[in-house]
């Protein structure tokens, strides 16, 4: 018996290949907020952005290592193979196809998955997304878009949709969805099969594509890192590290990241899920106004700030000049 429901997607971490371009195109193209502008605790030389909605409502989060001197990654199957952003209505991805030829975006239009009016493109990593329509979503509510972006509010992204993963054993990934995580299949087309948990709708669906035609997949930049989901705190993550340690699936155990608490552990071969705290936020550490234009560190890497500093590359990331 699972004591506390999940409650959706909190984040998803990919690689990107140059910290400027994935800003340029995440802030600038996307209109998303770079609510934390910091780096990878477990990798000091690393920039980590978190884009969010206004307020970096959880759910809301698309983040980005960008390891230095890092591979290209290889597409194939057991990888988490594309992220989504939910917009508010089917007209909002006519606003979005015209800003995608403005930008120069490569897409490949409006089609249709499990019902919903969607637009599959990718960045200038060949990093795969997709922009899903909540015209008839129900479940787990969205964020506020960032005030601050220029697309017009009615068209804006307001949060993670359904994050996908191509697996070769899709029966062990069934397994830890259904039995280990709580959620319910609800509908399937041929090898895809959608799933969602709680209160359900988009901000609450995985996606399951079955490929054992595909070469194993191989981590690099233009792939995604891992797939984080919400428990609401640290007493109800304590009871999900405790049921993982019961599966004997490979975990981290506790890890305090100061803006959230989690565990990560190995679902499948090569893919990495999280369980991450809803709180306690991205703004406990510097004002709205300044959040994401300066190098921001946790209290426990501040005295290493100069050492850290050296090693990164300078991004500008002061939207308020643009």
């Amino acid at each position: 018996m699972i004591e506390h429901t999940l409650l959706g997607m909190n984040h998803v971490t990919a690689m990107a290949s140059d910290p400027q371009a994935i800003f340029d195109f995440m802030s600038k193209t996307l209109g998303l907020h770079l609510i934390k502008k910091t780096v990878n605790q477990d990798a000091l030389d690393t920039y980590h952005f978190y884009f969010t909605d206004d307020q970096g409502t959880a759910g809301t989060d698309m983040t980005f290592f960008t390891f230095p001197n890092q591979p290209k990654g290889k597409k194939g199957t057991n990888m988490i193979s594309r992220a989504s952003f939910r917009v508010p209505s089917d007209a909002a991805l006519d606003y979005w196809l015209k800003r995608f030829a403005e930008k120069g975006v490569a897409n490949e239009g409006i089609s249709n998955q499990f019902g919903t009016k969607i637009i599959n493109f990718h960045d200038q990593d060949d990093q795969q997304y997709q922009l899903v329509s909540d015209e008839n979503d129900h479940g787990v509510a969205g964020g506020t878009p960032w005030k601050h972006n220029d697309v017009p509010e009615e068209f804006a992204i307001t949060g993670l949709g359904p994050v996908t993963v191509t697996i070769f054993n899709l029966g062990h990934m069934q397994y830890v969805l259904t039995e280990i995580m709580g959620y319910k299949q609800i509908a399937e087309d041929g090898n895809w099969s959608l799933y969602e948990v709680g209160e359900g709708g988009h901000g609450a669906q995985v996606i399951l594509e079955h490929r054992e035609d595909l070469p194993i997949a191989e981590e690099g930049f233009g792939n995604i890192h891992h797939a984080a989901f919400s428990t609401e705190n640290r007493e109800t993550l304590g009871t999900w590290i405790d049921r993982i340690k019961q599966y004997r699936l490979p975990q981290s155990g506790y890890v305090d990241r100061f803006y959230f608490k989690s565990e990560y552990f190995r679902a499948a071969p090569q893919i990495l899920f999280e369980l991450a705290t809803t709180g306690p936020g991205f703004l406990q550490d510097e004002t709205y106004d300044e959040a994401g234009i300066h190098l921001e560190l946790p209290p426990f890497l501040e005295s290493k700030r100069e050492e850290i500093e050296k090693q990164l590359t300078p991004v500008k990331t002061d939207w308020r000049g643009r």
